[in-house]
């Protein structure tokens, strides 16, 4: 491996050289261990769990404080190779690190990036569904599933109706590792089209289901961020690359209008996590020819830093008690938009909520007492990498141990199965949806 050599007069670690090509598993592992070496003060290099065949599921923290949660620093993530033939994402990501790490203290928006976000990276959640791939193939291969056969992107647990697969080893490393991050914003890297697509993926009357779509409380922030992405990839942008696939409008999507999917991870990320998640989907080969590598890094590139810097949209903050005390486990959640498993302060009393510029009232609800409103206003031009900073002051004194008690984890159901209405972002016009009937109709 290549080195360059220090710049004159800065103390800056070895720069890590990283080829166009497709690195399995021992060659990724050293790229990780040699980034996490040389760039110590930034990185942190651990693994969430273990595959079906014991092999390591990396994530490389990027950020300057990569070790430890800071209060005010949000939880950034990227999740690739869900699927072993999938593998444009995977190697996008090696390469966004490299460019991460080479360019903290060079280029100011990376830098920024840095000291504001703690950016977690994981290349490749099917490891061994990679390494089974013999032949590769544009359009499908033995390596889609995990040892075990099953397609991890259909293995979550489902809001809209039972999925009774079997919990697969690598999805429980995902889940827990969502439980022990407050993270704010994420994508999961596929291939075999273009487009980028936001939840939900699966869906019911309630949800839009009725006009093919299903939408969420937030669908304004989610289309907000897949034309973020899109928007600044040429390829993607275009809606028509992909030969005998569907024509994506700007590049963007509705993952239930396009195919209803259950147990998928970017709905369960934002119900069960309180975490923004979109689809992106880099490449209408799922596994092109490696000379193929540079043109995808340089048509994402943009985006997904772009996308990165999301993270800092809408407000966040912390609720104390009026003496002062951090308040974990009570509900934030803005009015009008409420989430079917209510959105919740950490262990640090924080929230963030993700939200466009505009007036918004933000109801507290902590247990034993009246529901307090704040109103907040989300400037057009948002702060240099942070969201708008609003802690809230309650006029009472809390109980801590009954905030903590009173209020469980959503249960792992289909929440949605039962509700009859849901947000006015949802809800059909009558002239849409007498449309819709004319078109079942006559179909």
């Amino acid at each position: 491996m290549d080195f360059a050599c220090l710049w004159p007069g800065l103390l800056l670690p070895l720069v890590v050289a990283l080829d166009f090509r497709y690195h399995h598993q021992e060659g990724m592992e050293a790229f990780l261990k040699t980034v996490a070496q040389n760039y110590s003060s930034i990185t942190h290099l651990h693994s969430i769990g273990r595959s079906v065949k014991g092999r390591n599921l990396w994530v490389l923290v990027v950020g300057r404080f990569p070790k430890e949660h800071r209060i005010g620093i949000p939880e950034f993530k990227y999740v690739a190779n869900m699927h072993g033939d999938e593998t444009v994402g995977r190697e996008l990501l090696l390469h966004l690190i490299d460019y991460l790490v080479t360019s903290d203290g060079r280029d100011p928006e990376i830098t920024g990036l840095i000291n504001s976000t703690r950016i977690h990276i994981m290349p490749s959640m099917n490891p061994d569904g990679f390494e089974a791939v013999k032949k590769p193939d544009c359009y499908y291969s033995n390596g889609r599933e995990n040892y075990n056969q099953y397609d991890l992107n259909r293995n979550f647990p489902d809001a809209f109706e039972f999925n009774n697969v079997s919990r697969q080893p690598e999805t429980l490393a995902v889940m827990e590792w969502l439980k022990k991050n407050t993270f704010v914003l994420s994508a999961n890297l596929h291939g075999g089209a273009l487009v980028a697509s936001y939840p939900f993926d699966n869906g019911v009357q309630a949800t839009g289901a009725l006009l093919s779509r299903s939408l969420t409380p937030d669908d304004d922030v989610f289309q907000h961020l897949a034309h973020t992405y899109a928007s600044r990839n040429p390829s993607m942008k275009k809606g028509n690359q992909c030969k005998n696939k569907m024509n994506f409008p700007d590049g963007v999507i509705n993952g239930y209008s396009w195919y209803p999917l259950q147990g998928g991870m970017q709905d369960y990320n934002y119900i069960w996590a309180q975490c923004f998640e979109i689809t992106l989907e880099l490449s209408c080969c799922k596994y092109p020819l490696e000379e193929k590598l540079p043109s995808f890094w340089n048509v994402n590139k943009a985006s997904l830093i772009e996308y990165i810097k999301q993270v800092h949209l809408g407000v966040k903050g912390q609720i104390f008690d009026q003496n002062g005390n951090p308040l974990p486990n009570v509900i934030v959640e803005v009015q009008d938009r409420k989430h079917v498993c209510p959105y919740r302060t950490n262990k640090f009393g924080e929230y963030y909520l993700l939200l466009l510029p505009g007036s918004y009232i933000i109801n507290v609800t902590v247990p034993g007492h009246d529901p307090h409103l704040t109103k907040v206003i989300i400037p057009e031009k948002a702060q240099n990498f942070s969201a708008l900073k609003k802690d809230i002051l309650l006029p009472f004194q809390a109980q801590l141990d009954s905030v903590l008690v009173s209020n469980p984890s959503c249960p792992m159901i289909p929440l949605y199965r039962n509700l009859l209405s849901y947000s006015a972002a949802t809800k059909p016009s009558l002239f849409l949806f007498l449309v819709t009937l004319l078109h079942v109709f006559f179909k």
